[in-house]
């Protein structure tokens, strides 16, 4: 018998003429042998022909579609990152004017509440400069859609806005030496009375003004984001929480930043965990490398840094108002590398299709270890 290279693809059959027949009879009808008229699996299916058949040729690797890619990225500049680093900082400013109204901290109170009013304006602004007409943004405010981030959103941050406002002109009322009598007395009492009703409608929106963004870029076809989707939340969070405590740590004397030091302290850590989980699960999808290499990668290597120095700095600085300061712009500069570095990973994750292609396999994989072959995913083996 002669052999070649090709042979050690397949074995030879032993058995003879009539066993070598019906297994390319059965190859090629998909009958099984001896005529039970049962399918079998066959080269025809990329599972074996005959007894041990390879498959006619090796799986495709995906580059590109015609030299461009899959999906098609958002067109988003700085203004979006930025939009997402004010918000994150209007809404840990929030929480923090709450707590320390609460808590009789007057500067504290002041410094939270003008941040908050300021950063929650600016965003408003960022987010109109994008949309390029101001008409855009009050169009979105014509309907109320659950499944729709962007309308919820929308509504979120003009809840909070109200809310912020409410609460700043009862700080400037303070500030000012308004008269007591007439019409500006009388609006200042009623600013007075609804001075906690409103400092508590700003702390229940804070929380979801921090996290809804995060929503927002999950709820895209970004490979990144949307796989990151149950992590990023807690990513924003801890991240808003870094910026808002740390210009607190810079705006406010060292005796009334006690809360804003464990606040620093608790985005720290939520910051650490979450990305940390965050680049494990995008490890295991194998596609980590938009938030590992590139600009992107090295703003959120850097953001990591700076995190923890500030945070070492937070717990270390005791009543040194210049490392309190340092510790401050390094949390706030974090919060922002941490937004600017996880937008520009997702849009390229958009532009390289090997993280849209590797996903989707690994989902079809899944299927098919599970059984399932009758939804829209095509997992026939």
């Amino acid at each position: 018998m002669t052999t070649s290279s090709f042979d050690s693809y397949r074995p030879p059959d032993e058995g003879g003429r009539r066993r070598r027949r019906s297994s390319v009879r059965g190859a090629v009808t998909g009958a099984a042998p001896g005529g039970t008229g049962r399918p079998r699996r066959n080269w025809l299916n990329r599972d074996g022909g005959g007894t041990r058949e390879a498959p006619a040729v090796p799986d495709a690797e995906f580059s590109s579609y015609y030299g461009r890619g899959i999906i098609k990225p958002v067109p988003w500049d700085y203004k979006i990152p930025a939009y997402l680093f004010v918000g994150g900082v209007a809404a840990g400013s929030g929480l923090l004017a709450a707590g320390a109204a609460a808590t009789g901290r007057e500067l504290l109170r002041r410094n939270s509440r003008l941040t908050a009013m300021t950063s929650v304006a600016l965003s408003g602004a960022f987010l109109v400069a994008d949309l390029g007409r101001p008409e855009r943004f009050l169009n979105m405010m014509r309907t109320v859609k659950l499944t729709s981030p962007m309308s919820v959103g929308t509504w979120i941050l003009s809840g909070y806005a109200a809310f912020a406002g409410v609460t700043t002109a009862s700080e400037v009322a303070r500030l000012l030496p308004l008269p007591e009598r007439g019409v500006i007395g009388t609006l200042t009492r009623v600013l007075h009375a609804v001075d906690a009703p409103a400092s508590a409608g700003q702390a229940f929106f804070a929380p979801p003004l921090a996290a809804y963004t995060a929503v927002l870029l999950s709820d895209t076809v970004a490979p990144v984001w949307f796989e990151a989707r149950r992590e990023l939340p807690f990513v924003f969070v801890g991240s808003a929480a870094l910026a808002s405590a740390g210009l607190q740590l810079v705006l406010t004397p060292v005796a009334q930043t006690g809360p804003a030091r464990r606040f620093a302290l608790i985005g720290v850590a939520t910051d650490l965990i979450a990305m940390h989980r965050l680049e494990e699960h995008l490890t295991e999808l194998e596609i980590d490398e938009p938030v590992r290499t590139g600009p992107s990668g090295a703003k959120l290597r850097l953001a990591k840094i700076l995190t923890v120095a500030g945070g070492l700095g937070t717990l270390l600085a005791g009543r040194s108002r210049k490392l309190t300061v340092a510790s401050g712009l390094a949390l706030a500069a974090a919060s922002a590398l941490t937004r600017f570095g996880m937008v520009e990973a997702g849009i390229d994750s958009a532009k390289d299709p090997k993280f849209t292609v590797g996903p989707q396999k690994r989902r079809v994989r899944e299927r098919q270890d599970q059984g399932v072959v009758d939804d829209s995913i095509v997992t026939v083996r």
